[in-house]
């Protein structure tokens, strides 16, 4: 049984006329955030703690309150990863209008729900309200950007700015732009949110899901199939991550992990080794063609990835990573100048 295939890749965005971004991203200081649910909220949090001076709004009539709770919940959390200098939730202000809100923005977050008319729509009016040349980041988690930009006069601005829940706690953001998307605003957008304190993935090519989505909706459906099938129960496939690979996964990816299945022969060892087993019915998902092209990407991917560190530095690394883990979620005992307590 396999899942239907994906659509093919778009290709790179290609250039568009935009008016030039109004400030350098050193130099953002005000940020809009363009619906304030649990994603928009995060974000709204998020930029607070970095210190920018936030703006809000979302037409729910009790939005407000709510996300001054979301707001008031995550502070704790924040204060222990650090707050930059001066910041404060006092820094937000909440509009009673999508254009007060994006009136004197340097940036705009929007988050409104995953309906395409919708965003169309929203993306649309955002861009007649907010600055000229002034970034528009979208944070949906599947559509394209080439599919929302469509209704808007200046798309060069708009691009995807997908985060991960909560906003305020999971560093990575995927930025990625659209066909008519200017690719200055997606070089801006990217450092603007390294500054803003996320690990950024710039994608060079629309990809449905992006990247983290679509690995992780792989491991899903998986999850669905064997409870579905009697095969598993919840507890044992959420143990089996957390207990498992999840260990691993916390500071080293899926590819680096399995190269070091490789011993001394890396990822190349591993393919040539493991790579057989991809055609044994072990999930639902139908394996790519392990050829020589494919093999020689992965090998050299993990080269790139490692960084010049050896097979027996990355194992280290890795061992260190999985104790460190274990440690800190509680399921080893605190230590301090090598003495177990």
């Amino acid at each position: 049984m396999s899942t239907p295939t994906a659509p093919d890749p778009t290709p790179a965005p290609t250039p568009t006329a935009s008016a030039p971004v109004p400030v350098a991203p050193e130099d953002v200081r005000r940020v809009a955030c363009v619906g304030a649910g649990v994603i928009g909220g995060g974000w709204v949090a998020h930029f607070l703690a970095r210190g920018y001076d936030v703006t809000a709004w979302d037409p729910a009539p009790d939005a407000e309150e709510k996300l001054h709770r979301l707001v008031e919940a995550a502070w704790p959390a924040l204060e222990q990863l650090g707050l930059a200098e001066g910041a404060s939730p006092e820094r937000l202000n909440v509009t009673p209008t999508l254009e007060e809100a994006v009136a004197d923005a340097q940036f705009v977050q929007e988050s409104a729900p995953e309906k395409l008319e919708l965003k169309r729509d929203l993306l649309a009016q955002l861009d007649a309200a907010t600055p000229a040349g002034v970034v528009i980041s979208s944070s949906t988690s599947g559509y394209p950007m080439t599919d929302m930009q469509t209704e808007a006069a200046d798309p060069g601005r708009l691009l995807v700015g997908h985060p991960f829940n909560p906003p305020y706690l999971i560093p990575l953001v995927e930025v990625v732009g659209g066909e008519k998307t200017d690719p200055a605003a997606v070089t801006w957008a990217s450092r603007f949110f390294e500054v803003a304190g996320k690990s950024v993935i710039t994608m060079d090519r629309e990809l449905p899901g992006f990247i983290a989505n679509r690995l992780q909706e792989a491991l899903w459906r998986e999850a669905l199939h064997m409870v579905a099938n009697g095969e598993a129960t919840v507890k044992e496939i959420d143990d089996s991550i957390t207990e498992g690979p999840g260990l691993r996964w916390a500071f080293m990816g899926p590819c680096l992990t399995f190269a070091l299945a490789g011993g001394e022969g890396g990822m190349g060892h591993m393919l040539d080794h493991f790579g057989p087993s991809l055609k044994s019915p072990w999930t639902r998902l139908e394996a790519p063609e392990l050829d020589a092209t494919l093999r020689s990407a992965m090998v050299e991917g993990c080269d790139e990835a490692a960084d010049g560190r050896t097979i027996a530095q990355l194992v280290a690394q890795r061992d260190q990573g999985v104790i460190d883990v274990l440690r800190a979620t509680g399921r080893l005992p605190q230590q301090a100048n090598g003495d177990t307590k």
